[in-house]
């Protein structure tokens, strides 16, 4: 891996903290306020994601419990 990929990440986040901030009309508080809001939105997702993976999960170890 080269020296340039911290370069290249670094670049790569400034660039989409100068969109969220654009996509806020310059407005720092709202931009914050807006990723906060995106950040618990994911949480629910991965959560409601991790239920439902676990729920299938036992749903397929009691089909093999079953079949034995």
């Amino acid at each position: 891996m080269s020296d340039s990929t911290p370069l290249a990440e670094n670049r790569r986040y400034e660039q989409a903290c100068d969109q969220a901030i654009a996509m806020c009309d310059g407005n720092l508080r709202s931009t914050i306020k807006a990723l906060i809001m995106a950040n618990e939105y994911l949480e629910v997702e991965m959560q409601d994601m991790q239920e439902a993976l676990s729920a299938a999960l036992e749903r397929l170890s009691q089909l093999k419990g079953n079949a034995a």
